[in-house]
């Protein structure tokens, strides 16, 4: 079972009050609502109409609460058992808008469920590729995704927009305070206060915004005219399929995913104090759970949905990271479907307040991010494997056009820093594996070589194969002590062999020497013995090591012994 961390109220299974599952489900939505901007644009760039927009936003909200309650969901094939929202995947957004520029909406919806489709059958297979998703991976995802969001965040934050790029004095005080209010709760508020950071800094942000007059007449009729109850039908147009529309959404289904098993060793990582490496059943539920609700939104009419890395974030900055806050947040997102006024709230929220929010969660993500690639000692290879993919991220949005002559049907994967740097990290961690062996040898030689000879071999081999640094520092200490151990007590005169073998589950040595070994059933000498007696230097050894071993065996045969250490990685 999970080791609850210390910073969350509610963890993972734990059970919120109504009224806090009500608020906290608000909050979620209102993160959420942020990219309802999406739809829009698809269907502005696919010549459709304000009515085809505010349809796609109501099937889009229905199919991402029902996929965030999907993705909640603990047993069985569908569903990682955690808190993970949906929302309008970025990831589609440039394949859809190149669908619907081709061939209108219909092919939108149409690509859209083929996407989701290839992301069902990879969530099939995903078990079977642990080795592909090493922590640098998985770990560079989760960063970039926190970082592809600052090109958003920033200009809200500065309450910056195509129409005017002009600073204004009370955008920049709505943004500060509204994000210094949420810093204060979350740093100096109680723990129950903690789980209303987002929502009350929301609050601050939209008095201010009222008070310096930033709605705006467009803003204010928008409110007044939506409607409170709506029956949401979707429509359906005749679908286009083709294998060079099918094929972007192919691509984006990918970068989606993989997204996706960021946003969920994330979750796993922050319910769990000792977590140590990716669940991959939970994974791939996950997977399962986000393509049914992208499915989902292609047979109503929606845009496709992927799981919310800014909500992941927004839960470790509540501490509440309970999975029944999903049905809150999937429940208020299906009924914001049939009651537009009151989804109208969240949509015409201030810039600088939406700004102010996305650089408050941002800030979570990004530093998970790095905290899961620092989890693996890391060498040359693995710098490069997070390094490069980050600096061609990057590129995307410091130097605009330079994949401008990029063919469209790869497009998709360049057209945002997230999705280059995700394919690229997995890429390179790919080509880089080659020639890498999991198995090592070392010759010791009895008072010719040290224990430095051993610390330096096994910092190299945690290194190469990226394992936990506590299982190399143990490694480490058994090989010492018995390395001291056997020149102290005179157990052999020739070389001891040591052979190193390594998985992501297991490490295990093979320690063998001409001589007799050291007797392991000895109990704890006393701090007396210890200066009275030198033998009972090899007897504490023999303790430490035992110890220090989750398994051990020993094995002397014609004057050879042989020495099996296992470690759980």
């Amino acid at each position: 079972m999970a080791k609850k961390p210390s910073n969350l109220i509610y963890g993972v299974d734990e059970q919120p009050s109504f009224y806090e599952l009500l608020i906290l489900g608000l909050e979620h939505v209102s993160v959420i609502s942020v990219a309802f901007i999406f739809p829009v644009l698809i269907v502005q760039e696919s010549g459709g109409t304000l009515s085809d927009a505010a349809t796609m936003i109501q099937m889009s909200m229905i199919a991402g609460g029902l996929g965030t309650i999907l993705q909640s969901i603990k047993k069985g094939p569908v569903g990682s058992g955690y808190l993970c929202p949906q929302l309008c995947g970025p990831s589609f957004l440039s394949a859809s808008i190149l669908a619907g520029q081709t061939a209108g909406l219909g092919a939108v919806f149409a690509g859209t469920f083929f996407g989701a489709f290839f992301e069902a059958l990879f969530s099939r297979v995903v078990k079977r590729l642990r080795q592909f998703f090493p922590p640098e991976v998985t770990g560079t995802v989760v960063a970039m995704v926190g970082i592809t969001v600052i090109p958003f965040a920033m200009p809200r934050f500065l309450g910056l927009n195509e129409m005017d790029a002009t600073i204004k004095a009370h955008d920049i005080i709505v943004a500060v305070v509204t994000l210094a209010v949420m810093c204060a709760v979350t740093i100096w508020g109680k723990k129950k206060l903690r789980l209303y950071n987002i929502i009350i800094g929301m609050v601050a942000g939209y008095l201010l915004s009222w008070i310096f007059g930033l709605f705006t007449p467009d803003q204010a009729d928008r409110l007044i005219t939506a409607r409170y109850f709506a029956m949401p039908i979707p429509v359906f147009h005749k679908w286009v399929i083709s294998w060079g529309i099918v094929l972007p959404f192919v691509v984006a289904s990918l970068c989606s995913s993989l997204k996706t098993i960021g946003d969920l060793v994330t979750c796993q990582k922050i319910n769990d104090a000792d977590w140590k490496r990716m669940d991959m059943d939970s994974v791939g539920g996950g997977l399962l759970a986000d393509a049914a609700s992208a499915m989902g939104a292609g047979l109503l009419g929606g845009m496709g949905q992927s799981t919310s890395s800014s909500n992941v974030a927004l839960s470790l900055a509540t501490g509440a990271t309970s999975r029944r806050i999903a049905f809150s947040v999937g429940l208020i997102l299906c009924g914001l479907a049939f009651f537009p006024k009151f989804a109208t709230i969240f949509v015409i929220m201030p810039t600088p307040v939406v700004g102010a929010t996305l650089v408050f969660t941002v800030s979570f993500m990004i530093v998970v991010g790095f905290q899961i690639i620092t989890s693996r000692m890391l060498d040359t290879r693995k710098m490069l494997v997070v390094g490069i993919p980050i600096i061609l991220g990057l590129s995307v949005d410091m130097v605009p056009g330079v994949y401008a002559g990029v063919p469209e049907w790869i497009q998709p994967i360049f057209s945002s820093s997230l999705s280059l740097a995700t394919v690229s990290v997995v890429i390179l961690n790919l080509v880089f594996r080659i020639g890498i062996t999991a198995k090592k040898t070392l010759n010791l030689k009895p008072v010719v070589d040290s224990g430095q000879k051993i610390y330096e071999f096994m910092d190299t081999c945690g290194r190469e194969w990226g394992a936990r640094p506590e299982i190399i520092v143990r490694a480490t200490r058994i090989v010492t002590e018995l390395f001291e151990a056997c020149v102290m007590a005179r157990l052999t005169e020739n070389d001891i062999r040591m052979d190193i073998s390594f998985d992501e589950f297991n490490l295990d040595m093979v320690i063998t020497y001409d001589g007799r070994p050291l007797d392991f059933s000895a109990e704890k000498p006393t701090a007396g013995e210890l200066l009275a007696d030198d033998v009972a230097l090899t007897r504490l050894s023999a303790v430490i090591i035992r110890r220090t071993a989750d398994r051990m065996s020993c094995e002397e045969k014609q004057g050879k012994t042989t020495l099996r250490f296992h470690l759980d990685h």
